[in-house]
């Protein structure tokens, strides 16, 4: 199989968008102040600008961190790592993209720009600084284009997972090792539309390789599934035409990528070597025999790493 064929089958990257928003917080039992922090842990949502709720979960003490999950998957994704970290002394943040998850399901708003803005959103809400951004996939998307949008200003760290969408998907005259636009658009016309599940039982081999059991695979196929189809079509179609590989040269916080060299879903040779090599004083981890599902297959190891950049 060639590469353009193996990034194409799988760049679903599954198996492979003015005003002030504000916290749901629960009702005061009295009227004494309350704190940021206690208003933020009493809600599960946030309001974006343009009036969707982003729900989210916070787990744990100490240094925050948030993850940004991957396309067409809600946040529990996230579930070994956030347990593990918090027993670390972390304070774990998981939210739902736009259309994801307990999240609101708009129309609109599945962009690049809107969904940096509305990772901008909760961590203006929650107050959080000094923060460690994890994404996994295509989750690099928002985080980079966040940094591209809002600055540095309260981010310590990233961390950035198989990122799928780095550097640029699109096969284009300045791009000739990209997918071609029209097999992207065969991809999301007869697999998502037509058979979308047995496009995942079809690539569950290759997302978890042999390192995960039946019923990971399965759990994780039924979480997928719960992505609405035009939401999982529409951020996919914007991700992949999104070029950020003038934007990666911008990014100054200290940056850990980390990439199984079995990823055939994100092939590191087409994703997170080159974003490494765009990025100043990115920092390369390489996971032998890893495929890009590498946050269960390899969780232990994962968390360890992640602790290690974290908390060092």
């Amino acid at each position: 199989m060639n590469r353009r064929t193996v990034l194409r089958s799988a760049i679903g990257a599954g198996l492979l968008a003015g005003g002030t928003p504000k916290a749901r917080g629960a009702q005061e039992a009295s009227a004494q102040p309350v704190s940021m922090e206690a208003r933020a842990r009493g809600g599960d949502f946030i309001d974006t600008a343009d009036g969707v709720k982003i729900a989210f979960a916070d787990w744990g003490k100490g240094r925050p961190v948030v993850f940004v999950h991957a396309w067409a998957l809600p946040s529990p994704m996230w579930d070994y790592q956030v347990g593990a970290l918090a027993r670390e002394g972390m304070r774990c943040i998981t939210y739902d993209r736009r259309g994801h998850g307990r999240s609101g399901r708009p129309r609109s708003g599945y962009d690049c720009d809107t969904l940096a803005d509305d990772l901008s959103a909760l961590l203006t809400e929650l107050d959080l600084n000094e923060v460690t951004l994890v994404s996994h996939s295509f989750g690099s998307a928002e985080i980079v284009r966040y940094l591209t949008r809002h600055g540095a200003g309260r981010v310590a760290k990233i961390v950035l997972i198989a990122p799928a969408a780095l550097p640029f998907v699109m096969k284009t005259e300045g791009n000739p090792g990209g997918v071609p636009e029209e097999q992207l658009e065969f991809f999301r016309a007869r697999v998502l539309q037509v058979d979308f599940p047995k496009w995942l039982e079809d690539g569950k081999k290759a997302f978890f390789l042999d390192h995960a059991s039946a019923c990971m695979q399965d759990w994780i196929k039924g979480l997928m599934l719960t992505t609405p189809l035009p939401v999982a079509m529409e951020t996919n179609r914007q991700v992949t035409s999104t070029d950020f590989r003038r934007e990666l040269p911008g990014m100054t916080v200290p940056t850990l990528i980390i990439h199984g060299d079995k990823d055939a879903s994100a092939p590191i040779e087409l994703t997170g070597r080159p974003a490494t090599a765009l990025i100043p004083n990115a920092e390369l981890r390489v996971y032998e025999g890893a495929p890009h599902g590498i946050f269960l297959t390899h969780k232990d190891r994962l968390n360890a790493d992640l602790k290690g950049f974290i908390m060092g």
